[in-house]
This record gives structure tokens, C-alpha cells and sequence, in this order.
């Protein structure tokens, strides 16, 4: 059986508090291509919130090593503004945006609210949205327990998309595997955005991507 590849990566790389310690002597032009050269993936946070041109993300493609893979974070009005609802046009919208990434765009990431709790019929909408947009993967963050639910598994393993694994200390972790990847959010596990983790908790993390690499199934932490 194939080994799933492993890329571990950060969430953004634009950020002021770096550039003291990981960028110190690299000129913010350089920024991307310093962060591609050292992750094997790299998140793009500010798709949540902006439009971003197609010309952009191109850009992004040829400023970084051929084998750098990047994940797509939907934007917001799909998720919270629209909360799934009606949103076949915003996200091929996107698409038709990052398709400037070429090859280079592995995953789409969705993050749903943490106040939207479960609603299959809304699900199983969205999820006929992300019909329009094949050719990558797709994957949802899901912030509210109540969406824990073996329906709710069932319907994205049918639809091939992954339940992300996030770790944080305000929302709740559901460790069900969806499909053929894995996605993994380290938020920070006793302070959002601000903790440590201690390295028997990344030593637990690697032996779990290890774990789901020997099942075939590609990582991305």
C-alpha cells in the first residue's frame, strides 16, 4: 500500500512577530518564499476574509519550490455570512480565483462557526455545492459538538471531504477520520493561538500522522 505524504505547515506567514527570529536578514519580499523553503504546506488564512485575485495567487505559485502545497481557507461569507446556504456561486467564485495557485492548491478549508450547531439538510446542501469545485480536496472545520454524529461522518465520507482536527481549548476535538487525507489544525492547546505545545504532545501527534501515513492517507498538520 502507497505511504501518504506528510506536510506540515503553518497558517499564514505575513506576520510581524517573526521577523525578529524566523525571517531576521529576509526582506518581507522574500517572505513566502523563505516560509515554502522551510514548511511543506502552507495555509492561506487571509482568504477568510478578503478576495483575493487570481493574479495573486499566481503570483504565489511562481515565487515558491515546486513542491511547496497550499491549503485555501473559504471565505467567511460562505461559512458565517451565508452559513452554508445558497452559496453555489461564492464558491465557484473562489475557485475561479485560486486556480491561479495551479497544482500547488491541494486543499480547500472550511470553518464553520463555533455557534452553528448541526444541521444535515444544510450540509448535505453545501456539500452539493462543492460539487462545482472538483480537482482538489476539500475539508471542514466543525466548531460545535453537536455535529459529531455518525450521519454526519456518513455524509462526508460520501462526499469525500475530511473532518478537520482541531485542537484548541475553547472548541471541541472529534478524531473521525472522513476520507482519503487528514487535516489538522494546532491552534494551541490551553491558550488559543498563544500556547506552547510540549513535545510529548507533538510526539502524540506525529505517531498519529505516521499512523494515518501507513493507512495511505495523506497528512496535513
Amino acid at each position: 500500500m502507497r505511504r501518504g505524504v506528510i506536510r506540515v505547515g503553518t497558517s499564514g506567514w505575513n506576520y510581524e512577530g517573526w521577523k525578529a527570529h524566523f525571517y531576521r536578514g529576509v526582506p518581507r519580499r522574500r517572505w513566502l518564499a523563505h516560509a515554502a523553503e522551510t514548511f511543506g504546506a502552507l495555509e492561506i488564512n487571509g482568504s477568510f476574509y478578503v478576495q483575493i485575485a487570481r493574479e495573486t495567487y499566481r503570483r504565489w505559485r511562481d515565487e515558491t519550490p515546486d513542491d511547496t502545497r497550499f491549503a485555501v481557507k473559504g471565505h467567511r461569507f460562505v461559512t458565517h455570512y451565508k452559513r452554508l446556504r445558497d452559496v453555489d456561486r461564492s464558491v465557484a467564485l473562489l475557485r475561479d480565483q485560486a486556480r491561479g495557485l495551479g497544482d500547488k492548491l491541494d486543499v480547500v478549508l472550511w470553518q464553520l462557526p463555533a455557534n452553528l450547531q448541526a444541521d444535515a439538510r444544510r450540509l448535505r446542501e453545501f456539500l452539493r455545492a462543492l460539487r462545482r469545485w472538483r480537482g482538489v480536496r476539500h475539508a471542514i472545520e466543525l466548531r460545535h459538538r453537536s455535529w459529531f454524529t455518525d450521519e454526519v461522518a456518513d455524509l462526508l465520507r460520501h462526499a469525500k471531504v475530511a473532518s478537520c482536527l482541531s485542537d484548541a481549548p475553547d472548541f471541541p476535538l472529534w478524531r473521525e477520520v472522513t476520507a482519503d487525507f487528514v487535516y489538522v489544525r494546532l491552534h494551541g492547546h490551553t491558550r488559543k493561538y498563544r500556547s506552547r505545545y510540549a513535545a510529548s504532545h507533538l510526539r502524540r501527534w506525529a505517531d498519529d500522522a505516521r499512523a494515518w501515513s501507513r493507512e495511505g492517507r495523506d497528512v496535513y498538520v
